[in-house]
């Protein structure tokens, strides 16, 4: 495993010190389809004299993420990168569909069997950054911008944890879950309590948040309340216990049952869905705590949260004062393509495509 730490400088200014780590054998195109590995042998053969430009572009509004990774990849495996003209977009901007984001210009045999692992690139950090802006935008609806803590690491292989976690970032999420997500931004991971905690205490909730409070005594105190499925129960008993030094309660119940309040209260149920963290659990769990003076305790919910149903919780105004996201901001739904659209200076492409160019595009040097 090779890594590069990335100090682009240049006409093109971008974050810095970030330590990509490439494996080797990416020179040697083992991560390469096997048509562009044939096709480089070709031209090497045939046509080793002319300059090709390859643009990257994508289908749909988005926030362009992959940047600066692509070009540390061009720089670090292509045949002598000096003789390559990268012209690119930075991490962050928002992207149009079909927007040129990327040019490379050069002999084609020093970095065409390059182009899926670009495309790779960009599709995985772009979808990411794309759909955490969203979750992040949903989260503001109310006027306020509420934190959204990224919470993807049970939801992909533990090794795309940095670039999924700085791909967040640039979305927008400051919280996350790993010290891995923070890697390439320089923050370390945060998080609370699991259910395992709780279970480890018989599901005593207070004995399970004093071991969390004595053990990590600055941190802000944030406790867990659905391992019993009775959320406010737990709830008040926990803020009973610590008072002011409470600071918020996590409600993650799943999609699969109905809280013990609904239960106790059949009168209340209506033609809502009552399973889940839904709002009405979380508009009762908001009055509970108010009622007895704990007007300070904020309201984690998780599990199961899409940009969707955040907006639809931000519309009716449920009490929740931060979301965790995991599952459906690692969708990889945004496909990027790589296309020679100029030969020696002329316009040479297939039908259907052609160069656009896009003045944004910053040259990098």
């Amino acid at each position: 495993m090779k890594e590069i730490e990335l100090k682009l400088q240049g006409k093109i200014k971008r974050l810095t010190n970030k330590t990509f780590k490439f494996d080797e054998r990416v020179k040697e195109g083992w991560f390469s389809a096997v048509y562009f590995l044939k096709t480089r042998e070709i031209v090497e053969k045939h046509k080793p004299n002319n300059t090709v430009t390859m643009q990257f572009f994508q289908k749909t509004n988005a926030v362009l993420c992959g940047t600066d990774e692509v070009i540390a990849l061009i720089k670090t495996f292509a045949k002598d990168p000096d003789s390559l003209e990268i012209h690119s977009l930075k991490d962050g901007d928002k992207i149009k569909p079909f927007e040129t984001v990327l040019t490379i210009t050069g002999p084609y045999q020093n970095f065409g069997y390059l182009e899926g692992i670009i495309d790779g690139i960009f599709a995985r950090r772009t979808s990411v950054a794309t759909n955490v802006y969203n979750v992040v935008k949903s989260a503001r609806k109310s006027g306020i911008q509420k934190p959204v803590i990224f919470m993807g690491d049970r939801d992909d292989h533990f090794t795309q944890q940095a670039g999924d976690g700085y791909a967040a970032y640039i979305g927008g999420s400051k919280a996350q879950a790993t010290h891995a997500m923070h890697e390439w931004w320089g923050k370390k991971g945060m998080g609370t309590m699991p259910h395992a905690l709780i279970q480890l205490f018989e599901g005593d909730v207070v004995a399970a948040t004093h071991a969390y409070k004595e053990t990590f005594p600055e941190d802000d105190l944030m406790s867990l309340v659905d391992y019993n499925n009775d959320v406010i129960t737990d709830s008040l008993k926990v803020a009973r216990e610590f008072g002011d030094q409470l600071k918020g309660v996590r409600v993650d119940t799943s999609r699969t049952m109905v809280d013990k309040y609904f239960c106790r209260n059949p009168e209340v149920m209506g033609s809502f869905d009552p399973r889940g963290a839904n709002p009405e659990l979380l508009f009762a769990l908001r009055k509970a705590l108010d009622k007895e003076g704990y007007t300070h305790v904020k309201i984690i919910a998780t599990g199961g949260f899409t940009a969707k149903r955040i907006a639809e919780y931000e519309d009716l105004n449920v009490p929740v004062d931060i979301y965790g996201v995991g599952s459906s901001l690692l969708k990889i739904n945004i496909g990027f393509t790589g296309d020679n659209v100029i030969l020696n200076g002329k316009s040479e492409a297939k039908a259907g495509r052609q160069f656009r160019e896009n003045p944004r595009l910053e040259l990098v040097e």
